[in-house]
């Protein structure tokens, strides 16, 4: 479990104390849960550090980039157990990951692609058909980069091939949500409810694989049955056992 991994584990524990985002419990989680060695990038684990020292999020997660905020990938890594959560609800779903995300990136690019993200998640389960599954998550995502590279993840469906997808939608390689939630999507789209082909079809594009594979494989759901020994379980804080 990476560091964004760990950070879904902190949503889904807010979201079993609270039933919705308290950012602040939230961000606190975040910070208290925080482990230099799970692979954060070094803005966030500077944020969540200082957050843990006393700082407001409000303020220092729009440090970077000239106070506006982060727009990597790292909140709409995070957002599927949301989705999940408000499964069926995708107004609830976009609305509760602006909040996630507003936590440690407050750029809009960076909330519009946990927005995506959680959207995704919320409908997925109902198997809608490749373009009304894109169609509804763009009816949630305000406009922007990222949405304009989910509108054209809606022209390239008919495309099979991951590389020539990932080649005009990116693959993750810049860390960046508008480089990384469009691909996703169309990876997750063109293969809601084959898990395996899904994993599979979003790895070959290569780039920043564990956080592709991660959202895909979020919004899809359910791991085959063969697959679940070899993931790492949830941590016993987020099932209300006890601080790590």
């Amino acid at each position: 479990m990476d560091g964004r991994h760990r950070d879904g584990a902190s949503i889904y524990l807010v979201l079993t104390r609270h039933g919705s985002i308290d950012q602040d419990a939230l961000a606190e989680s975040f910070a208290e849960r925080h482990d230099f060695d799970r692979g954060y990038g070094p803005s966030t684990g500077r944020l969540l550090r200082l957050i843990r020292e006393g700082g407001d999020w409000r303020t220092l997660a729009r440090e970077p980039f000239d106070g506006t905020g982060s727009w990597g990938n790292g909140a709409a890594m995070r957002v599927a157990p949301l989705g999940a959560w408000f499964a069926d609800d995708p107004d609830e779903a976009a609305r509760q990951a602006a909040l996630s995300a507003e936590v440690t990136h407050p750029h809009p690019e960076a909330m519009a692609g946990a927005v995506a993200v959680a959207v995704a998640a919320s409908i997925a389960p109902a198997k809608p058909p490749p373009g009304r599954f894109i169609d509804e998550i763009l009816r949630h995502v305000p406009d922007g980069t990222v949405r304009e590279g989910i509108a054209e993840a809606r022209r390239l469906l008919t495309i099979a091939d991951p590389s020539t997808a990932s080649a005009v939608l990116g693959n993750g390689r810049q860390v960046a949500a508008h480089d990384t939630v469009p691909f996703a999507l169309w990876a997750a789209a063109r293969h809601l409810g084959d898990f395996k082909r899904a994993f599979w079809t979003t790895a070959a594009a290569g780039g920043d694989i564990d956080t592709t594979c991660a959202i895909v494989g979020g919004i899809i759901g359910t791991a085959p049955p063969d697959w679940l020994p070899h993931c790492e379980p949830l941590p016993s804080w987020a099932l209300g056992q006890g601080s790590p």
